[in-house]
């Protein structure tokens, strides 16, 4: 199970050069409705083909999905 993020601990990551910021905010808020790490990422890669997210804004969420599961 992935804990949820704190707004402090998002705003580094969507605050990154050349990332949307507010696909990795609103990723990221709802991270810890994924039961598992391996559902996150595969959540991730699938939004990130429908919506066409950039490498940076992938990475970003990556980030934080790991931070979620560390929490």
């Amino acid at each position: 199970m992935l804990k949820p993020l704190k707004l402090e601990q998002i705003a580094p990551l969507s605050a990154r050069k050349d990332v949307s910021q507010i696909a990795v905010e609103n990723f990221l808020m709802t991270v810890q409705y994924n039961e598992t790490l391996d559902a996150a990422l595969e959540n991730l890669m699938r939004d990130a083909a429908s919506y066409g997210w950039n490498a940076a804004t992938i990475k970003a969420i990556r980030a934080g999905i790991h931070l979620a599961a560390k929490v």
